[in-house]
């Protein structure tokens, strides 16, 4: 019946470990239990060992179970276990064991130290005694790189894998100082895989670059121009230069180490300075051009204008040339107090302003007294005309009376 039938389980084990091997049966009229291993030798029957070996014990013997446990177990233990039960017929059943080959700790190859940038790079990754063949992966500071070529060789003695790897990239400056993994992943491992590191040193040139601390450079300002420079190895102490020469002016142009301190800009500043730096493998270099600019003044577009507005009132009295002199005046003062230029150029156009009016009032004022004049010349020929018979007799009374005539001019103001 299915009663009497026996039943066992598949075992997986790691290489030195314990395999547990169980064979039951759910109804047994007291039939004998037996294990065999994969020569077909007898381990245990009943309770009762039947091979001399050690790493061979029993665990359970019941009319229902017999249980028998394996310990350091290698790789030529793998293979087809056999549970029999003695009815008639005899009835079996296999449970096969599989052993598992723990990979060994990887190695990386390949690294010289140091390697120039630019160079071609080959690591290779090495792991033996894995079965079945592990995986290897590899990371460049935790970032997996997909990129490789693997190699599986089977040991055909122990039935084991061994599993290389290569890395092949250009060495470049970003990759000095990183980390590069390779990592064995083997279900022997239990999900905590075998790792073997290597930290890259890459040599390069330096990298220039100038920093200014004016955006806007005028003159008398100081600027501090500082170089910073990046390499490995570490560069010597830049080189400062104007215009491909020595600095000008070292009283003025001081270099501290990287940075150069210019004082007292002016317009004999201007030109290109160059910081280079080098090491033992080489040089590089950057530029800055420097522009000293003129000293920004905001009074200088309206410093004419309010002269030339005031000077074209003609008519308005003293009172409103002084007011609209003021204003001007005023209107051009710097809330700064930064200019002193302002206060001379709104006198000059208050004197000037001043000096035109009084100007075009004399005119004003000799304009209407010649034109009275000219009428009391007509009031008094018309008075010596009124009595005259003809034209010549008018003309001699006018002259006559012209005398009277000083005595009764008028005079309007």
């Amino acid at each position: 019946s299915q009663g009497q039938f026996p039943l066992t389980q598949n075992v997986t084990v790691v290489e030195g470990g314990t395999a547990n091997l169980t064979c039951r049966v759910d109804q047994n009229d007291n039939t004998s239990l037996q294990w065999s291993n994969p020569a077909q030798q007898t381990l245990y029957f009943d309770d009762k060992k039947a091979l001399r070996d050690n790493r061979i014990e029993l665990v359970r013997a019941s009319w229902h179970e017999l249980s028998i446990s394996v310990s350091d177990v290698s790789l030529s233990d793998e293979g087809q276990y056999t549970c029999s039960l003695f009815t008639m017929p005899v009835k079996t059943s296999k449970a096969f064991l599989t052993v598992l080959g723990v990979p060994e700790k990887p190695q990386i190859t390949g690294f010289t130290s140091p390697v120039m940038e630019g160079e071609r790079m080959q690591l290779t990754c090495k792991t033996s005694g894995s079965k079945p063949a592990a995986d290897i992966r590899w990371f460049k500071n935790d970032k997996e790189v997909k990129d490789v070529k693997s190699l599986k060789e089977e040991d055909t003695v122990r039935k084991t894998f061994t599993v290389s790897s290569t890395l092949d990239f250009l060495a470049d400056r970003s990759d000095d100082g990183a980390v590069v993994s390779c990592r064995v992943d083997h279900e022997s491992l239990n999900s905590t895989p075998q790792i073997a590191m290597q930290v890259l040193e890459i040599h390069y040139t330096p990298l220039v670059k100038i920093i200014s601390s004016n955006s806007w450079p005028e003159e008398g300002q100081s600027i501090v121009l500082t170089c910073e420079s990046k390499g490995k190895p570490l560069p010597e102490p830049v080189l400062w230069t104007k215009d491909g020469g020595e600095l000008p002016d070292p009283e003025r142009m001081v270099v501290n180490g990287r940075v150069l301190s210019i004082s007292f800009l002016n317009k004999t500043d201007n030109g290109t300075y160059r910081c280079e730096a080098k090491n033992p493998i080489g040089r590089n270099s950057t530029e800055y051009v420097l522009i000293v600019h003129d000293v920004f003044n905001t009074l200088l577009p309206t410093t004419v204008i309010p002269s030339l507005t005031t000077a074209t009132v003609t008519t308005n009295v003293a009172l409103t040339a002084s007011t609209t002199t003021s204003a001007t005046a005023t209107s051009i003062r710097d809330p700064n107090g930064l200019t002193q230029t302002g206060p001379d150029h709104a006198l000059i156009g208050g004197i000037v302003a001043v000096v035109v009016f009084v100007t075009l009032c004399s005119i004003i004022l000799l304009g209407r007294y010649l034109a009275r004049h000219k009428g009391t010349y007509l009031t008094n020929e018309a008075k010596g005309a009124e009595d005259a018979p003809d034209a010549d007799t008018a003309i001699i009374n006018a002259e006559g009376s012209q005398v009277n005539a000083e005595e009764k001019k008028e005079y309007f103001i």
